[in-house]
């Protein structure tokens, strides 16, 4: 707030300051505040704060002086990344004039706003991205080259920003886009990891985890919020007391606290002046050094804290195979959702408005089970800070959360033991058994006597020791669940999900399938093929509106615009190739197929089926005549992903692809008609480079595994087919594209458990062409076979839980209808073109709309043109 003004000693006054607060002032106060201002300030502020120009001659000016100021050097000593500094650094003077208008609307309008809560945000680069979106990046580009570099080289300078490592990031990074585009009032909330997940790094073979550096130098993306300091308790005891009118209260008391510092990260739309902002926690101990050790020699013990509460924020997904990482997961979620419950709720309470009104204007949308301690963490607040009763308290909570489920996993299913949640959060302990008491207590009303049903609902899990069941937590303290794909929203109202349907009804579940942004993995990765697109619709409006792609049907036969179309691929597949030999020394062939399969390494998503396909492939090609080879279709098959660390099986399935690729990279025998490839370090940037260059892609999950997937998405946006299961979103896919421009193979969902099944209480033989692999493994064709015997058990001794021997032969099959395919080049380039054409339904636009109508219920804010004030 702002101070009165100060009567000086002639009798004129002075104009109070403004008080920094953590949120600006709220909409009652503005008009206010600016009515203490004297006119000249006023003017003054409109004069100089006026918008500075986005032509090439501004940016050369605001270039130089981010050169000579911001980095201090000058024309003799600046080299690509001080040019990207100072590029970066122009483009976010534009983007926090956009930010600040865009929180100045939201504030006036006092509208609804949707939270989104994500421990992942993988945002990949950000300085292509916000030139493309502010429509800068042409007179940028022809600013940088007279400035004497290149708008390519410039941007190859950015890291990768290391907040993510999967689709969850990236979905969320997709759908921030499309808040922002579509003018809705949003703000995300992660934690600024210090080293990321971590840096790939490849040694015989192996996956080797190194920190990812990322912040070692200044990141311009960011907004270091150091005077927004919130608190986080841990630990304590909670104690129990009366208060002034006789009501029994809770007070959390003791314990450890540790310090939130926020940073920003603005986001901005395509096509608007909507400018969105995503705030990532960083941890801090309360007191940072203890200058009374170190003087007393105990060096370690003086910086003891710090360390510690650094710890949080370090990495994403610390490595919980023992109970330290446990713990020290349990403490980074619930330090996340603390930080960001207090802003919200600070940032409602500047509103005045009473507390039936929260759920009108705050929506939180829980990613995965991750921030489920949101849910017990805002009854806290409301019952023990605000003194709201428990019932109007749990009515309130409820109407504020949704929960969207990325799994159909049960071990992917987060459980929390109950007294290390008690140590670590008492009262929340507390809160939890009471919400759960309660629950129970409706189910038991609702539907008598049926103990089976509530020990199948309980959030509490009745083990030595006791869990805490978060899916259940997270269902219970929501007014929506969704999935993210129609087969995974059917399949977890059927199986995890099912004993809830029984009480809630299915109106309570519904499916919302993900999209992705059509800015990010078409125009900014293909600019080529965006241009054609452009050129041959006629205007850039299909990025607003994805589904003008299918004006590009009355275009396949049209021989100009095919023989573009291959142009912009072949051209992708040469920087892809020029990628491979930089980053692994292998050269490969531009004219072979593409065979792409990217993504975090895990059994279910089956690399492992994958190479065992390739080395059936080499074996078979080696069997050839020199002429028998020279008809088969060259393959360069790709790989590329992370494995967490802690997952051996996981780590293995790199180590055998790298082991297979040495071997058939190395083979002339086979005429170059078989290439392998592992891409170390997967990342966005990569996959940029990667998926507009993929002629096929593998998305080959076990059916009724994955939830939905969005890199078969991207792919297909870009002209790739797909090679897949009937799982996920390549079900839908198949229904907008058609049947004849995608591969599919495999078991269906609803045969798998019958499968495992046969595979757990008979004698199922294994495919004999799969047998055949395992023995050409097991004889030490691909390194020493020792090393490789958990990978083989986990088909035989652990019975082939994914179902890799049952759709084995299937895939060896659909395998040649792709190379058969290819083989017809002309009608491989009209399915590209189709597929590309359908994909209108899979833009995040489409879902981000979804989502505000039927579930969030917000209405686009478009900003206003503001005064300089």
């Amino acid at each position: 707030m702002s101070n009165a003004n100060v009567a000086e000693a002639d009798g004129t006054t002075k104009p109070g300051h403004h008080k920094r607060t953590y949120t600006g002032v709220g909409k009652k106060e503005l008009k206010k505040e600016i009515a203490k201002l004297p006119k000249e300030t006023l003017a003054l502020w409109e004069k100089y704060g006026a918008d500075e120009s986005d032509d090439k001659e501004s940016f050369q000016k605001s270039f130089i002086r981010h050169v000579t100021t911001t980095l201090a050097r000058s024309i003799y000593n600046i080299d690509n990344f001080s040019a990207y500094q100072a590029t970066a650094h122009s483009v976010r003077d534009r983007l926090i004039k956009r930010w600040n208008e865009t929180q100045q609307t939201h504030t006036e309008v006092d509208s609804k706003r949707v939270y989104y809560l994500s421990l992942e945000f993988l945002l990949g680069r950000s300085l292509d991205n916000a030139l493309l979106n502010l429509g800068l990046k042409d007179n940028y580009g022809g600013g940088i080259k007279e400035l004497g570099f290149t708008m390519e080289d410039v941007l190859e300078q950015e890291v990768d920003a290391a907040l993510g490592n999967g689709g969850l990031g990236r979905l969320a990074a997709c759908y921030m886009d499309s808040l922002a585009t579509m003018d809705y009032p949003a703000w995300g909330y992660g934690l600024r990891y210090t080293y990321g997940i971590f840096q790939q790094r490849l040694k015989d073979g192996y996956q080797i985890e190194f920190p990812d550096y990322w912040l070692n130098f200044d990141n311009p993306w960011e907004l270091p919020r150091l005077d927004v300091v919130v608190d986080v308790q841990f630990c304590g005891s909670v104690n129990r007391y009366t208060d002034e009118e006789g009501h029994e209260r809770y007070a959390w008391e003791g314990g450890d606290t540790l310090q939130a510092i926020a940073y920003d990260v603005p986001i901005p739309g395509y096509g608007t002046k909507n400018c969105i902002n995503i705030r990532l926690w960083s941890s801090k101990p309360k007191r940072q050094f203890d200058l009374t050790r170190f003087n007393e020699g105990q060096y370690e013990q003086a910086v003891y804290e710090q360390m510690q509460a650094e710890n949080i924020t370090a990495v994403l997904y610390p490595n919980d195979n023992h109970m330290v990482g446990k713990e020290l997961r349990l403490k980074q979620q619930y330090f996340w959702v603390a930080a960001s419950l207090f802003d919200i709720v600070r940032r409602f309470k500047k509103s005045e408005k009473p507390w039936s009104n929260f759920p009108l204007q705050v929506i939180m949308d829980k990613i995965h089970t991750h921030p489920t301690l949101a849910i017990v963490e805002l009854q806290r607040i409301l019952v023990d800070l605000e003194g709201i009763g428990w019932d109007e308290a749990w009515a309130i909570v409820t109407q504020t959360f949704a929960f969207t489920n990325h799994t159909i996993l049960p071990e992917a299913m987060e459980r929390w033991p109950v007294p290390m949640i008690q140590y670590l959060l008492p009262r929340h302990m507390q809160i939890i058994f009471d919400i759960n008491l309660f629950f129970l207590q409706k189910v038991e009303k609702a539907i008598p006597n049926n103990r089976d049903l509530l020990a199948k609902l309980s959030i509490i899990e009745e083990s030595t020791p006791q869990f805490v069941r978060m899916a259940h937590l997270a269902i219970v303290g929501s007014h929506r669940v969704n999935g993210v794909a129609a087969l995974h929203s059917e399949l977890i109202k059927q199986t995890i999900f099912k004993d809830f349907i029984q009480f809630y009804g299915e109106s309570k579940f519904e499916n919302k399938t993900n999209g992705i942004t059509p800015r990010r993995w078409l125009h900014q990765a293909n600019p080529k093929l965006s241009e054609l697109i452009t050129e041959t619709l006629g205007s850039k409006n299909w990025l607003k509106n994805l589904d003008l792609l299918k004006g590009l049907k009355s275009h396949v036969n049209n021989k100009d615009f095919r023989k573009r179309w291959v142009a912009a691929k072949l051209s992708n597949k040469v920087r892809l190739a020029d990628y491979i030999q930089k980053a692994t020394g292998v050269t490969v062939n531009s004219n072979a197929l593409f065979d792409v399969q990217v993504k975090r390494i895990h059994e279910y998503k089956r690399q492992f089926m994958n190479i065992l396909g390739v080395i059936h492939r080499y074996n078979t090609l080696k069997k050839m005549t020199s002429e028998e080879r020279a008809c088969v279709v060259h393959r360069v098959v790709i790989f590329g992903g992370k494995a967490a660390p802690g997952y051996y099986i996981a780590k293995l399935v790199i180590k055998l692809i790298n082991s297979v690729a040495e071997v058939v990279n190395n083979d002339n025998s086979i005429e170059d008609s078989l290439k392998v490839v592992f891409i170390p370090d997967y990342n966005v940037s990569v996959a940029e480079i990667i998926i507009p260059a993929s002629d096929i892609s593998q998305h080959i999950s076990t059916a009724g595994t994955e939830a939905s997937g969005t890199s078969n998405m991207k792919f297909v946006l870009n002209g790739g087919l797909i090679l897949g299961t009937v799982d996920g979103a390549n079900i839908e896919i198949c229904e907008e594209i058609g049947d004849d421009n995608i591969f599919m193979f495999g078991n269906l969902a609803h045969q798998v458990d019958d499968l495992r099944h046969a595979h757990r209480y008979r004698s199922v033989p294994v495919d004999p062409s799969l047998q055949a692999v395992i023995n050409d493994i097991e004889s030490g064709q691909f390194g020493d076979s020792r090393i490789f015997a958990p990978l083989i058990n986990t088909l035989t001794h652990g019975k082939d839980y994914y179902l890799i021997s049952d759709d084995f032969q299937s895939y060896l099959d659909t395998q040649k209808l792709v190379d058969e395919s290819y083989k017809d080049q002309e009608g491989w380039t009209t399915k590209s073109i189709m597929c590309s054409a359908h994909m209108g339904k899979f833009s995040s636009d489409r879902a981000i709309q979804e989502y505000a109508d039927q579930i969030w219920e917000i209405k686009p804010v478009p900003v206003m043109t503001k005064k300089h004030i």
